[in-house]
């Protein structure tokens, strides 16, 4: 991603006071979160022609994890990429429409093409609980409309800047098929580049069903994923998109998901 240096350390002090905050905001808040066995055990309770497919991997019975990437595209996603098709991983892409989408949009149609969720981050990293219903409604309709014509199809999962969300924005994203997803492990890789410390981050938090966030605009997070991958493996760990690990369960809209 082509960026002058200090407009690219602006954006990723913003998206790293955020990340910090959402562990805050996830710790100390009323919200209602829905974790993945929730799903898949309220699934086996309906018939199974109501169900969801559960893909190559039944998560009801494999220790399943879920990698994701936040506010790419960027210059170093065709790495990562590269990656995880040899390494034979399936991850879930949160992808900002403002300078990512718009600037790499073969990336978008190749992380659909290749097997991986394309979902949504907003248009331009706002927080949806700060600004009001026309921007907040602005900020989730433009990537949907973007995604949807470069791969055919509309996000159906979103994740909230900063993680920060509401009753109302739980509304918003109801009317717009979007189900929010927030997560269970962070590498915190907005404060370093050293890739052996975002690795073990990573490694030292994950457990089954884990929802692990990184972010593939750093420097040092892209050549952290072989070793995750390889150890997590190693572990007996399956990785899965996010709706592979709530199969045969299927995310609802307005709902927020960890």
């Amino acid at each position: 991603m082509t960026r002058s240096p200090k407009r690219f350390r602006r954006t990723a002090s913003v998206l790293a006071t955020g990340a910090a905050l959402t562990l805050v905001m996830t710790g100390c808040t009323q919200l209602h979160t829905t974790s993945p066995s929730s799903v898949r055990n309220a699934a086996a309770a309906v018939k199974a022609a109501d169900q969801g497919k559960t893909g190559a991997v039944d998560c009801r019975k494999a220790k399943c994890v879920a990698l994701t990437f936040d506010a790419g595209p960027s210059e170093n996603t065709p790495r990562l990429l590269k990656i995880l098709k040899e390494m034979q991983v399936h991850a879930t892409f949160f992808t900002l429409g403002k300078n990512h989408i718009e600037k790499y949009p073969e990336l978008v149609k190749q992380m659909d093409a290749e097997g991986h969720e394309v979902a949504s981050h907003t248009w331009s990293h706002k927080i949806l609980t700060k600004v009001d219903a026309s921007e907040a409604r602005e900020e989730l309709e433009r990537p949907n409309k973007a995604i949807q014509k470069l791969i055919g199809k509309k996000p159906t999962l979103m994740r909230p800047p900063q993680g920060r969300t509401n009753d109302d924005v739980n509304k918003l994203s109801k009317e717009l098929g979007l189900s929010e997803v927030l997560w269970t492990v962070t590498a915190k890789d907005y404060t370093t580049n050293d890739s052996k410390l975002i690795q073990k981050r990573v490694l030292d938090q994950t457990k089954r069903d884990g929802i692990i966030l990184l972010h593939d605009i750093y420097k040092g997070t892209v050549p952290a994923v072989p070793g995750v991958i390889d150890e997590l493996k190693k572990r007996g760990y399956v990785f899965v998109t996010v709706p592979q690990l709530l199969a045969p369960g299927k995310a609802e809209p307005g709902k927020v998901y960890r």
